[in-house]
Protein backbone atom coordinates (compact mmCIF):
# COMPACT_ATOMS: atom_id res chain seq x y z
CA UNK A 1 0.00 0.00 0.00
CA UNK A 2 1.02 3.51 -0.86
CA UNK A 3 2.98 5.44 2.25
CA UNK A 4 2.80 8.84 2.81
CA UNK A 5 4.27 11.41 5.02
CA UNK A 6 2.33 14.17 6.44
CA UNK A 7 4.73 16.92 7.86
CA UNK A 8 2.68 19.07 10.18
CA UNK A 9 3.46 22.57 10.88
CA UNK A 10 0.76 25.34 11.41
CA UNK A 11 -1.87 23.17 10.58
CA UNK A 12 -2.32 21.32 14.14
CA UNK A 13 -5.74 19.98 13.87
CA UNK A 14 -7.06 16.70 12.52
CA UNK A 15 -10.77 18.62 10.69
CA UNK A 16 -10.14 20.71 7.44
CA UNK A 17 -6.29 20.06 7.07
CA UNK A 18 -6.68 19.74 3.43
CA UNK A 19 -3.32 18.17 3.25
CA UNK A 20 -3.86 15.48 5.64
CA UNK A 21 -6.80 14.98 3.87
CA UNK A 22 -4.94 13.93 0.72
CA UNK A 23 -2.68 12.17 2.86
CA UNK A 24 -5.51 10.13 4.08
CA UNK A 25 -6.58 9.65 0.49
CA UNK A 26 -3.28 8.34 -0.62
CA UNK A 27 -2.70 5.09 1.86
CA UNK A 28 -1.62 4.55 5.29
CA UNK A 29 0.34 7.71 6.85
CA UNK A 30 3.01 8.86 8.68
CA UNK A 31 2.32 12.18 10.75
CA UNK A 32 5.62 13.65 11.61
CA UNK A 33 6.03 17.38 13.43
CA UNK A 34 9.92 18.28 12.83
CA UNK A 35 11.32 20.80 15.33
CA UNK A 36 13.60 23.21 13.21
CA UNK A 37 14.37 25.91 16.41
CA UNK A 38 17.90 25.90 16.69
CA UNK A 39 18.34 23.32 14.38
CA UNK A 40 21.96 22.03 13.76
CA UNK A 41 23.58 23.28 17.58
CA UNK A 42 24.62 20.16 18.58
CA UNK A 43 26.64 19.27 14.96
CA UNK A 44 28.17 22.99 15.15
CA UNK A 45 26.10 24.08 12.21
CA UNK A 46 24.02 27.85 12.26
CA UNK A 47 20.49 29.13 11.39
CA UNK A 48 19.85 31.11 8.90
CA UNK A 49 19.48 34.98 9.31
CA UNK A 50 15.81 34.18 8.28
CA UNK A 51 15.62 31.10 10.82
CA UNK A 52 16.92 33.29 13.65
CA UNK A 53 14.58 36.03 12.90
CA UNK A 54 11.63 33.82 12.92
CA UNK A 55 13.09 31.55 16.47
CA UNK A 56 9.85 30.71 18.11
CA UNK A 57 9.75 32.80 21.30
CA UNK A 58 8.73 31.28 24.68
CA UNK A 59 5.28 31.72 24.33
CA UNK A 60 5.08 30.03 21.24
CA UNK A 61 7.49 27.22 22.71
CA UNK A 62 5.43 26.91 25.54
CA UNK A 63 1.90 27.13 23.44
CA UNK A 64 3.63 24.17 21.22
CA UNK A 65 4.44 21.83 23.71
CA UNK A 66 0.86 21.23 24.62
CA UNK A 67 -0.62 21.61 21.41
CA UNK A 68 1.45 18.70 20.49
CA UNK A 69 0.97 16.40 23.50
CA UNK A 70 -2.74 17.32 22.17
CA UNK A 71 -2.37 16.32 18.67
CA UNK A 72 -0.16 13.05 19.87
CA UNK A 73 -3.38 12.08 21.90
CA UNK A 74 -5.78 12.61 18.62
CA UNK A 75 -3.20 10.68 16.60
CA UNK A 76 -3.32 7.69 18.95
CA UNK A 77 0.70 8.37 19.93
CA UNK A 78 1.09 7.75 16.57
CA UNK A 79 2.76 11.25 15.78
CA UNK A 80 6.73 11.26 14.88
CA UNK A 81 8.83 13.75 16.78
CA UNK A 82 12.15 14.89 15.61
CA UNK A 83 14.22 18.07 16.19
CA UNK A 84 16.83 19.12 13.39
CA UNK A 85 16.87 20.16 9.55
CA UNK A 86 13.50 19.12 7.92
CA UNK A 87 15.16 18.61 4.63
CA UNK A 88 17.39 16.05 6.33
CA UNK A 89 15.02 14.10 8.72
CA UNK A 90 12.13 13.73 5.80
CA UNK A 91 15.01 12.20 3.75
CA UNK A 92 15.38 9.55 6.90
CA UNK A 93 11.78 8.67 6.91
CA UNK A 94 11.45 7.98 3.46
CA UNK A 95 14.21 5.88 4.03
CA UNK A 96 12.79 4.31 6.79
CA UNK A 97 9.45 3.97 5.28
CA UNK A 98 9.36 3.49 1.84
CA UNK A 99 7.00 6.76 1.36
CA UNK A 100 6.07 8.02 -1.74
CA UNK A 101 4.51 10.95 -1.00
CA UNK A 102 5.23 14.33 1.62
CA UNK A 103 2.25 16.46 2.30
CA UNK A 104 2.79 19.59 3.96
CA UNK A 105 0.04 23.12 3.90
CA UNK A 106 1.60 25.55 2.55
CA UNK A 107 3.54 28.38 5.43
CA UNK A 108 3.82 31.92 4.47
CA UNK A 109 6.65 33.50 6.45
CA UNK A 110 10.22 34.37 4.17
CA UNK A 111 12.54 31.30 6.26
CA UNK A 112 9.66 28.87 5.63
CA UNK A 113 9.74 29.75 1.63
CA UNK A 114 12.93 29.14 1.47
CA UNK A 115 12.96 25.87 3.61
CA UNK A 116 10.04 24.57 1.40
CA UNK A 117 11.70 25.52 -2.41
CA UNK A 118 14.87 23.54 -0.99
CA UNK A 119 13.01 20.15 0.05
CA UNK A 120 10.94 20.25 -2.51
CA UNK A 121 13.50 20.29 -5.03
CA UNK A 122 15.69 17.57 -3.15
CA UNK A 123 12.42 15.42 -2.48
CA UNK A 124 11.27 15.66 -6.56
CA UNK A 125 15.07 14.58 -7.40
CA UNK A 126 14.08 11.19 -5.70
CA UNK A 127 11.02 10.30 -7.05
CA UNK A 128 9.18 11.49 -4.05
CA UNK A 129 5.30 13.74 -4.88
CA UNK A 130 5.53 16.63 -3.23
CA UNK A 131 1.55 17.78 -2.03
CA UNK A 132 1.55 21.37 -1.10
CA UNK A 133 -2.35 22.20 0.18
CA UNK A 134 -3.40 25.68 1.14
CA UNK A 135 -5.54 25.47 4.62
CA UNK A 136 -4.06 28.87 6.99
CA UNK A 137 -5.74 31.73 4.69
CA UNK A 138 -9.38 32.50 3.27
CA UNK A 139 -7.49 34.23 0.35
CA UNK A 140 -4.20 33.47 -1.21
CA UNK A 141 -1.73 36.26 -0.77
CA UNK A 142 -1.19 36.47 -4.55
CA UNK A 143 -5.40 36.03 -5.33
CA UNK A 144 -5.87 39.29 -4.30
CA UNK A 145 -5.11 42.08 -6.65
CA UNK A 146 -5.94 45.64 -7.46
CA UNK A 147 -7.51 45.73 -11.01
CA UNK A 148 -4.42 46.91 -12.21
CA UNK A 149 -2.17 43.46 -11.15
CA UNK A 150 -0.58 45.19 -8.33
CA UNK A 151 -1.17 44.20 -4.42
CA UNK A 152 -3.44 46.83 -2.40
CA UNK A 153 -1.43 48.70 0.38
CA UNK A 154 -4.73 49.64 1.79
CA UNK A 155 -7.06 47.69 4.15
CA UNK A 156 -10.54 48.84 3.44
CA UNK A 157 -10.45 48.19 -0.75
CA UNK A 158 -8.57 45.02 -0.15
CA UNK A 159 -11.09 43.65 1.64
CA UNK A 160 -14.18 44.79 0.38
CA UNK A 161 -13.40 45.72 -3.00
CA UNK A 162 -10.61 42.34 -3.03
CA UNK A 163 -11.55 39.41 -0.70
CA UNK A 164 -15.14 40.21 -0.78
CA UNK A 165 -15.74 40.15 -4.98
CA UNK A 166 -13.50 37.42 -4.93
CA UNK A 167 -14.56 33.34 -4.76
CA UNK A 168 -16.19 32.87 -1.47
CA UNK A 169 -13.94 30.76 1.07
CA UNK A 170 -14.40 27.26 0.72
CA UNK A 171 -16.30 25.43 3.33
CA UNK A 172 -14.34 23.37 5.88
CA UNK A 173 -13.71 19.85 5.52
CA UNK A 174 -14.76 17.36 7.70
CA UNK A 175 -12.12 15.17 9.96
CA UNK A 176 -9.55 13.51 8.20
CA UNK A 177 -10.05 9.17 8.75
CA UNK A 178 -6.65 8.44 8.53
CA UNK A 179 -4.67 4.65 8.08
CA UNK A 180 -1.74 4.66 9.78
CA UNK A 181 1.76 2.92 8.93
CA UNK A 182 2.27 0.26 11.26
CA UNK A 183 4.65 -2.34 9.40
CA UNK A 184 7.83 -1.20 11.84
CA UNK A 185 8.50 1.03 14.89
CA UNK A 186 9.32 4.46 13.66
CA UNK A 187 12.32 6.29 16.37
CA UNK A 188 10.55 8.97 17.57
CA UNK A 189 11.20 11.55 20.72
CA UNK A 190 9.24 12.56 23.50
CA UNK A 191 7.34 16.10 23.62
CA UNK A 192 9.91 16.41 26.50
CA UNK A 193 12.60 15.81 24.57
CA UNK A 194 11.73 18.53 22.46
CA UNK A 195 12.29 21.03 25.66
CA UNK A 196 10.12 23.49 24.60
CA UNK A 197 9.01 24.43 28.20
CA UNK A 198 10.95 26.89 29.66
CA UNK A 199 12.34 26.53 32.91
CA UNK A 200 10.35 29.04 34.43
CA UNK A 201 7.99 28.30 37.71
CA UNK A 202 4.84 30.22 36.29
CA UNK A 203 4.11 28.15 32.83
CA UNK A 204 2.25 25.67 33.94
CA UNK A 205 0.46 28.33 35.29
CA UNK A 206 -0.19 30.58 32.25
CA UNK A 207 -0.87 27.10 30.27
CA UNK A 208 -3.84 26.36 32.68
CA UNK A 209 -5.46 29.23 31.47
CA UNK A 210 -6.27 27.73 28.52
CA UNK A 211 -7.20 24.54 26.95
CA UNK A 212 -4.29 24.06 24.05
CA UNK A 213 -5.50 21.51 21.72
CA UNK A 214 -8.07 21.31 18.89
CA UNK A 215 -11.46 20.66 20.83
CA UNK A 216 -10.04 23.46 23.18
CA UNK A 217 -10.47 25.78 19.77
CA UNK A 218 -13.98 24.55 18.83
CA UNK A 219 -14.93 25.04 22.09
CA UNK A 220 -13.96 28.85 22.08
CA UNK A 221 -15.20 29.36 18.82
CA UNK A 222 -18.62 27.77 19.75
CA UNK A 223 -18.67 29.61 23.21
CA UNK A 224 -17.95 32.94 21.11
CA UNK A 225 -20.70 31.99 18.76
CA UNK A 226 -23.52 31.15 21.33
CA UNK A 227 -22.99 32.98 24.11
CA UNK A 228 -25.72 35.54 24.46
CA UNK A 229 -26.91 39.27 23.67
CA UNK A 230 -24.81 40.82 26.35
CA UNK A 231 -21.32 38.57 25.20
CA UNK A 232 -19.65 36.94 22.40
CA UNK A 233 -20.58 37.60 19.29
CA UNK A 234 -23.76 38.78 19.89
CA UNK A 235 -21.95 42.54 21.84
CA UNK A 236 -18.51 41.96 19.43
CA UNK A 237 -19.62 45.52 17.44
CA UNK A 238 -19.58 47.57 20.49
CA UNK A 239 -18.09 44.89 23.28
CA UNK A 240 -14.59 43.98 21.46
CA UNK A 241 -12.88 47.31 23.00
CA UNK A 242 -14.08 46.93 26.68
CA UNK A 243 -11.16 44.66 27.97
CA UNK A 244 -13.42 43.56 31.39
CA UNK A 245 -16.05 41.71 28.97
CA UNK A 246 -15.64 38.07 27.20
CA UNK A 247 -16.85 39.80 23.70
CA UNK A 248 -13.94 38.79 22.11
CA UNK A 249 -13.21 35.27 20.28
CA UNK A 250 -9.62 34.61 21.78
CA UNK A 251 -9.35 32.25 19.09
CA UNK A 252 -5.94 33.82 17.57
CA UNK A 253 -3.50 31.28 19.20
CA UNK A 254 -5.56 28.74 17.84
CA UNK A 255 -5.26 30.32 14.47
CA UNK A 256 -1.57 30.79 14.79
CA UNK A 257 -0.71 26.65 15.44
CA UNK A 258 -3.52 25.99 13.48
CA UNK A 259 -6.26 24.55 15.93
CA UNK A 260 -8.63 25.89 13.93
CA UNK A 261 -9.10 27.36 10.55
CA UNK A 262 -10.25 30.39 9.11
CA UNK A 263 -12.79 28.85 7.28
CA UNK A 264 -13.88 26.98 10.03
CA UNK A 265 -13.87 30.40 12.18
CA UNK A 266 -15.78 32.25 8.52
CA UNK A 267 -18.52 30.30 8.45
CA UNK A 268 -19.10 29.10 12.02
CA UNK A 269 -22.12 31.70 12.66
CA UNK A 270 -24.10 30.70 9.97
CA UNK A 271 -27.51 29.78 11.14
CA UNK A 272 -27.20 31.63 14.26
CA UNK A 273 -26.05 34.92 13.03
CA UNK A 274 -27.62 36.86 9.42
CA UNK A 275 -24.79 37.55 6.89
CA UNK A 276 -26.03 41.14 7.33
CA UNK A 277 -25.47 41.41 11.12
CA UNK A 278 -22.98 43.86 12.18
CA UNK A 279 -21.47 41.96 14.60
CA UNK A 280 -20.55 38.70 12.26
CA UNK A 281 -19.90 41.56 9.74
CA UNK A 282 -17.22 43.03 12.25
CA UNK A 283 -16.14 39.32 13.11
CA UNK A 284 -15.01 38.70 9.90
CA UNK A 285 -13.72 42.06 8.80
CA UNK A 286 -11.16 41.04 11.71
CA UNK A 287 -10.02 38.01 9.91
CA UNK A 288 -9.36 40.38 7.34
CA UNK A 289 -6.99 42.00 9.01
CA UNK A 290 -5.24 38.90 9.49
CA UNK A 291 -5.56 38.34 5.72
CA UNK A 292 -4.31 41.70 4.78
CA UNK A 293 -1.02 40.93 7.28
CA UNK A 294 0.04 37.86 5.01
CA UNK A 295 -0.67 39.97 2.13
CA UNK A 296 1.82 42.42 3.39
CA UNK A 297 4.72 39.84 4.14
CA UNK A 298 4.20 37.94 1.15
CA UNK A 299 4.33 41.77 -1.22
CA UNK A 300 7.24 42.41 1.56
CA UNK A 301 9.67 39.97 2.81
CA UNK A 302 11.14 41.76 5.11
CA UNK A 303 8.12 43.25 6.64
CA UNK A 304 9.62 42.39 10.56
CA UNK A 305 12.37 44.04 10.65
CA UNK A 306 12.06 47.44 7.86
CA UNK A 307 9.64 49.89 7.95
CA UNK A 308 7.27 49.63 5.10
CA UNK A 309 7.93 53.41 4.87
CA UNK A 310 11.46 54.15 4.35
CA UNK A 311 11.22 57.45 5.47
CA UNK A 312 11.35 56.03 8.96
CA UNK A 313 14.72 54.45 8.22
CA UNK A 314 16.27 57.22 9.75
CA UNK A 315 14.27 57.96 12.72
CA UNK A 316 15.75 59.38 15.94
CA UNK A 317 14.60 56.38 18.17
CA UNK A 318 15.32 57.44 22.21
CA UNK A 319 17.59 54.83 23.51
CA UNK A 320 16.18 54.53 27.14
CA UNK A 321 17.01 50.85 28.73
CA UNK A 322 15.25 51.70 31.75
CA UNK A 323 12.00 52.92 30.01
CA UNK A 324 11.95 49.73 27.95
CA UNK A 325 12.09 47.79 30.80
CA UNK A 326 9.61 49.70 32.87
CA UNK A 327 7.05 49.12 29.94
CA UNK A 328 7.87 45.42 29.45
CA UNK A 329 7.38 44.63 33.23
CA UNK A 330 3.89 46.91 33.54
CA UNK A 331 6.12 49.50 35.75
CA UNK A 332 5.12 53.03 33.73
CA UNK A 333 2.74 54.36 36.63
CA UNK A 334 0.12 54.36 34.03
CA UNK A 335 -2.56 51.64 35.22
CA UNK A 336 -3.75 51.02 31.83
CA UNK A 337 -0.83 50.28 30.16
CA UNK A 338 0.74 48.56 33.26
CA UNK A 339 -2.30 45.95 33.80
CA UNK A 340 -2.20 45.08 29.88
CA UNK A 341 1.69 44.22 30.73
CA UNK A 342 1.00 42.48 33.11
CA UNK A 343 -2.14 40.37 31.57
CA UNK A 344 0.58 39.60 28.96
CA UNK A 345 3.10 37.85 31.32
CA UNK A 346 0.81 36.56 33.36
CA UNK A 347 -1.51 35.05 30.28
CA UNK A 348 0.49 35.02 27.15
CA UNK A 349 -2.71 37.70 25.66
CA UNK A 350 -3.44 41.08 25.71
CA UNK A 351 -6.39 42.29 24.83
CA UNK A 352 -6.78 43.88 21.52
CA UNK A 353 -8.06 47.38 22.61
CA UNK A 354 -4.89 47.56 25.25
CA UNK A 355 -2.85 46.53 22.53
CA UNK A 356 -2.98 49.33 20.59
CA UNK A 357 -2.92 51.41 23.83
CA UNK A 358 0.35 50.12 25.29
CA UNK A 359 1.73 50.15 21.75
CA UNK A 360 0.85 54.16 21.01
CA UNK A 361 2.69 54.74 24.40
CA UNK A 362 5.90 52.62 23.85
CA UNK A 363 6.49 54.25 20.82
CA UNK A 364 4.93 57.77 20.71
CA UNK A 365 5.19 58.72 24.56
CA UNK A 366 8.51 56.90 24.86
CA UNK A 367 9.76 57.25 21.38
CA UNK A 368 11.28 53.84 21.64
CA UNK A 369 11.72 52.26 18.55
CA UNK A 370 8.93 49.70 17.46
CA UNK A 371 11.07 46.75 16.48
CA UNK A 372 11.53 46.67 21.14
CA UNK A 373 7.66 46.37 21.34
CA UNK A 374 7.36 43.49 18.78
CA UNK A 375 10.40 41.64 19.59
CA UNK A 376 8.56 41.63 23.00
CA UNK A 377 5.65 40.87 21.94
CA UNK A 378 7.01 37.73 19.64
CA UNK A 379 8.43 36.49 22.52
CA UNK A 380 5.42 37.11 25.12
CA UNK A 381 2.08 36.74 23.59
CA UNK A 382 1.09 32.98 22.31
CA UNK A 383 -0.79 34.28 19.36
CA UNK A 384 2.39 36.37 17.64
CA UNK A 385 2.69 35.13 14.08
CA UNK A 386 4.64 36.38 11.47
CA UNK A 387 2.63 38.58 9.83
CA UNK A 388 -0.33 40.06 12.27
CA UNK A 389 2.43 40.75 15.24
CA UNK A 390 4.56 42.77 12.87
CA UNK A 391 2.20 44.39 10.75
CA UNK A 392 -0.07 45.60 13.81
CA UNK A 393 2.77 47.10 15.64
CA UNK A 394 4.40 48.83 11.96
CA UNK A 395 0.55 50.53 12.10
CA UNK A 396 0.24 51.80 15.51
CA UNK A 397 4.02 53.37 15.11
CA UNK A 398 2.68 54.96 11.77
CA UNK A 399 5.46 53.64 9.53
CA UNK A 400 3.17 50.08 8.16
CA UNK A 401 0.55 50.46 5.15
CA UNK A 402 -2.31 51.82 6.12
CA UNK A 403 -1.13 53.11 9.26
CA UNK A 404 -2.25 54.93 12.00
CA UNK A 405 -1.63 57.98 11.46
CA UNK A 406 1.55 59.81 13.00
CA UNK A 407 -1.14 62.27 15.05
CA UNK A 408 -3.02 59.97 16.71
CA UNK A 409 -1.27 59.50 20.27
CA UNK A 410 -3.69 57.31 22.40
CA UNK A 411 -3.83 59.01 25.80
CA UNK A 412 -3.34 56.10 28.62
CA UNK A 413 -5.54 58.40 30.89
CA UNK A 414 -8.59 59.17 29.02
CA UNK A 415 -8.53 55.39 26.91
CA UNK A 416 -8.42 53.29 30.30
CA UNK A 417 -11.59 56.25 31.64
CA UNK A 418 -13.50 55.29 28.29
CA UNK A 419 -12.49 51.31 27.61
CA UNK A 420 -12.47 50.42 31.81
CA UNK A 421 -14.71 52.82 33.13
CA UNK A 422 -15.64 50.63 36.37
CA UNK A 423 -11.93 49.73 36.42
CA UNK A 424 -12.47 45.73 36.60
CA UNK A 425 -9.31 45.48 34.47
CA UNK A 426 -7.23 47.34 35.74
CA UNK A 427 -7.77 46.83 39.45
CA UNK A 428 -7.17 42.41 38.74
CA UNK A 429 -4.08 43.28 37.26
CA UNK A 430 -2.86 46.37 39.05
CA UNK A 431 -4.31 45.53 42.51
CA UNK A 432 -1.93 47.34 43.92
CA UNK A 433 -4.30 50.05 43.22
CA UNK A 434 -7.05 48.08 43.91
CA UNK A 435 -8.70 50.48 46.74
CA UNK A 436 -8.02 53.67 44.49
CA UNK A 437 -11.18 55.74 43.28
CA UNK A 438 -12.27 55.77 39.80
CA UNK A 439 -11.70 59.02 39.53
CA UNK A 440 -8.19 58.77 40.12
CA UNK A 441 -7.39 54.70 39.06
CA UNK A 442 -6.13 55.78 35.63
CA UNK A 443 -3.67 59.46 36.94
CA UNK A 444 -3.18 58.19 40.87
CA UNK A 445 -0.23 61.19 40.07
CA UNK A 446 -2.84 63.79 40.38
CA UNK A 447 -4.84 62.25 43.58
CA UNK A 448 -4.99 64.40 46.66
CA UNK A 449 -2.23 62.84 49.07
CA UNK A 450 -4.94 62.34 51.50
CA UNK A 451 -7.01 59.93 48.96
CA UNK A 452 -3.65 58.31 48.07
CA UNK A 453 -2.87 57.48 51.84
CA UNK A 454 -7.02 56.26 52.15
CA UNK A 455 -6.05 53.87 49.13
CA UNK A 456 -2.74 52.71 50.59
CA UNK A 457 -0.92 54.15 47.98
CA UNK A 458 2.62 55.09 48.08
CA UNK A 459 3.59 56.37 44.75
CA UNK A 460 7.14 55.65 43.80
CA UNK A 461 6.78 52.60 46.88
CA UNK A 462 4.20 50.70 46.09
CA UNK A 463 3.35 52.44 42.58
CA UNK A 464 5.73 53.79 40.54
CA UNK A 465 5.95 57.45 39.39
CA UNK A 466 4.51 58.35 36.15
CA UNK A 467 7.45 57.84 33.58
CA UNK A 468 6.94 61.18 31.28
CA UNK A 469 4.07 63.38 30.89
CA UNK A 470 1.10 62.74 28.94
CA UNK A 471 1.20 66.19 27.48
CA UNK A 472 4.26 66.68 26.89
CA UNK A 473 5.34 63.79 25.81
CA UNK A 474 3.05 63.70 23.35
CA UNK A 475 4.04 67.13 21.54
CA UNK A 476 7.75 65.54 21.45
CA UNK A 477 6.30 62.77 19.34
CA UNK A 478 4.63 65.34 17.27
CA UNK A 479 7.18 67.38 16.95
CA UNK A 480 9.71 63.99 15.76
CA UNK A 481 7.09 62.50 13.17
CA UNK A 482 6.30 65.87 11.54
CA UNK A 483 10.02 66.26 11.21
CA UNK A 484 9.93 63.22 8.79
CA UNK A 485 10.20 63.43 4.87
CA UNK A 486 6.79 64.70 3.77
CA UNK A 487 6.57 62.23 0.18
CA UNK A 488 6.26 58.39 1.90
CA UNK A 489 8.31 55.61 0.01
Amino acid sequence: MSVTIHWFRFDLRLSDNPALSAAARSGQVVPVYILEDQIGEAKGQTTSILQQTYAMGGASKLWLHYALSSLQSDLQDRLILRRGSAEHILGELIDETGAQQVTMTRCYAPHQLETDRNIQQKLKEKGVKVTVETGNLLWEPEQIRKQDGTPYKVFTPFYRRGCLTADPPRQPLPRAKIEFFTEKDIRSLTIEALDLKPSLNWTDEVASKWDISETGAKTALQRFIMSDHSDGLSDYAEGRNFPSKTATSRLSPYLKFGQISPHQAWYAADGHFNSADQNLDIFRSELGWREFSYHLLHTHPHLKTKPLQVKFAEFKWLNEPEHLRAWQTGQTGFPIVDAGMRELYQTGYMHNRVRMIVGSFLVKNLLLDWRHGEAWFWDCLFDADAASNTASWQWIAGCGADAAPYFRVFNPITQGQKFDSDGEYTRHYVPELANMPSKYLFNPFDAPTNVLQRAGVTLGKSYPHPLVDVKTSRLRALEHFAALPKAAS
